[in-house]
């Protein structure tokens, strides 16, 4: 564990050798980090990362050991209970837009649980520039977005390593149309083309099984990028590049003449339906911003968020029907582009998900605190209102969804490059399969036993995929990001500038090289792709604002070990100890 005395780590590794201060001959204290992560069979690239940094580290003077958790384990670990010191990991989201930081890193949310500030993190600018930005537009907000990411990467609650691109292979007998078909939008799988006329069923493999066993769309440990879900449950509007585009919310205007601010009152389409048969009306959509807000509907004395979607529903205060198609969401304080993002969170039934604010009975799971069912409840099966409703799924096996006859045809953005202008499903049902392994889920695809991975595939594979006659190559930049995140809850992590010191001491590069072949790209900021960073931030080889103290992965130990003894550190044999 962080900062452990110098005489215990002697007695298990028998090199560390006792130092005295000057001041009442006080031992000092070897520095030392534990970083977990998931196993190199359920994500490669994770575990290489980790590998690489441990070596770094060690070879700074940080004692550190790499320690494998499956990603079940991992995420209550670092996302529910917060037992961690550090860990490799990969965002799930990808970042289209600023705001989606304000959750990641505001104070406000590091006592919460999930993607709301893992790190518990707390900087009185990063907040006050954090709020800033979700009033302003124009110049005035990236000037404050600039700012913002300058400080993140100084004080660096997490270290961005870089973006990998997204591998998969399709066969192309049976469907076509392939490319970028898992793209940015979700919507995009449904627009394929069919091949055989025979083939009626889309059939993807994953090497994730959590699909298979838990379809609760506020659950961060389950969801990846959320892609089934979002085609399980509608929301009023989708992400689409830096706007939104209406999907269950057919339209929607601003007052800015009423009580307390500004109010988006959203008008609904006719006729949606829930997947049970139940009509889809405002109330449920009020209920669903009240869910977001605390998940026990206010019956415990503290709000129980839920594990997503609390930075974009934040920004509504109020909900409040004022017919079945209109809805008014009250949002005093932030921009226009900020309130609509708050128009993407998932639609939940109210006749469902209310018997789910009850607390929960979970004796043993350990993550420190009262929660509700909500939280852990695994929604099979699922209750949406999505063009994909729930059949069948079996633990670790599959996972299969029809389609749902009585969806709205919902017309495409005009930005994107789909030709249809309107839904039409060329398959009848979606069956995903679990395999242990990536090779063996191109080989699924290879032999036509699949039609796709439906998620990506290590590097190693692109050769055997571009050979294959049948097989097409999809490469697409996956706008989620590897990092390393620290618990800054206790010493020396609390030290923004021991955090800082350990950024210098990461090669991206040369990570991109060896750990993904090249198939990603090295970053600073977390919104690396959006057109949003500065050239301040921008990741240059040998110019970044974190310049790696060496050169081709191999550290200077000289320059490591004047930065450290500048920052107030000591050494003693090669080991770091506190300063």
């Amino acid at each position: 564990m962080l900062g452990s005395a110098a005489a215990g780590l002697a007695a298990t590794s028998g090199c560390m050798q006792r130092m005295r201060t000057l001041a009442g001959n006080k031992e000092a204290s070897a520095v030392s980090l534990s970083i977990k992560t998931r196993p190199a069979d359920e994500d490669p690239g994770a575990m290489r990362i980790a590998r690489e940094l441990e070596s770094w580290f060690d070879t700074a003077g940080v004692d550190t050991t790499v320690q494998p958790v499956t990603a079940a384990e991992l995420y209550r670990q670092t996302l529910l209970s917060h037992e961690f010191d550090a860990f490799v990991g990969r965002y799930p989201y990808r970042q289209t837009t600023a705001d989606s930081l304000y959750s990641l890193v505001h104070s406000s949310f590091a006592a919460e649980r999930g993607w709301q500030n893992p790190f518990g993190f707390a900087d009185l600018e990063v907040d006050e520039l954090l709020t800033a930005q979700r009033r302003q537009s124009g110049d005035r907000r990236a000037e404050t977005l600039a700012s913002l990411q300058e400080q993140l990467a100084n004080v660096c609650p997490f270290l961005v390593i870089g973006t990998p691109d997204s591998i998969r292979a399709a066969n192309t007998t049976r469907f076509s149309g392939w490319t970028g078909a898992f793209g940015e939008s979700p919507l995009r799988l449904l627009t394929l083309g069919r091949v055989d006329p025979a083939a009626t069923t889309l059939r993807l493999v994953t090497t994730d099984s959590r699909v298979t066993r838990n379809l609760n769309p506020l659950m961060a440990p389950f969801r990846r990028r959320g892609r089934i879900t979002s085609l399980v449950y509608d929301s009023l509007a989708r992400q689409y590049h830096r706007g939104v585009v209406p999907l269950a919310g057919v339209d929607w205007e601003w007052d800015t003449t009423g009580r307390g601010g500004a109010v988006l009152r959203v008008t609904l389409r006719d006729d949606l339906q829930w997947h049970d048969g139940e009509a889809l009306t405002a109330a449920d959509v009020a209920f669903t911003y009240r869910m977001l807000a605390d998940t026990s509907l206010g019956a415990f004395e503290q709000a129980v968020p839920p594990t997503r979607y609390r930075g974009r529903a934040s920004v509504v205060t109020e909900a409040t029907v004022v017919d079945e198609r209109t809805v008014e969401l009250a949002c005093p304080d932030c921009s226009r582009a900020v309130a609509e993002r708050a128009l993407t969170v998932p639609l939940l039934a109210e006749h469902v998900w209310r018997e789910r604010a009850n607390e929960a009975d979970i004796g043993g799971v350990g993550i420190g605190a009262a929660t509700t069912e909500a939280l852990v409840t695994d929604a099979i099966p699922p209750v949406g209102s999505g063009p994909l409703q729930f059949d069948t799924a079996s633990d670790r096996e599959s996972l299969r969804l029809t389609v749902f006859d009585d969806h709205f045809s919902t017309a495409m953005d005009p930005a994107d490059s789909v030709a249809a202008s309107t839904l039409d499903p060329p398959f009848d049902a979606v069956e995903i399969g679990f395999v242990g392994s990536d090779a063996t889920a191109v080989e699924l695809v290879e032999s036509g036993d699949a039609d796709a991975t439906a998620v990506g595939v290590g590097s190693d594979l692109v050769r055997s995929i571009g050979r294959a006659d049948d097989l097409t190559l999809l490469l697409d930049q996956s706008g989620s990001f590897y990092f390393l995140g620290f618990n800054v809850r206790s010493a020396p992590l609390s030290n923004s500038r021991f955090r800082n010191l350990l950024s210098h001491l990461v090669d991206r590069q040369h990570l991109v090289d060896t750990v993904f072949d090249g198939y990603a790209t090295p970053a600073v900021s977390p919104l690396s792709g959006t057109g949003l960073v500065p050239e301040t931030v921008q990741w240059v080889p040998g110019g970044t604002v974190t310049p790696f103290l060496g050169s081709n992965g191999e550290l200077d130990t000289g320059q490591v070990r004047s930065a450290f003894r500048e920052a107030g550190y000591r050494y003693d044999s090669g080991t770091l100890l506190q300063s």
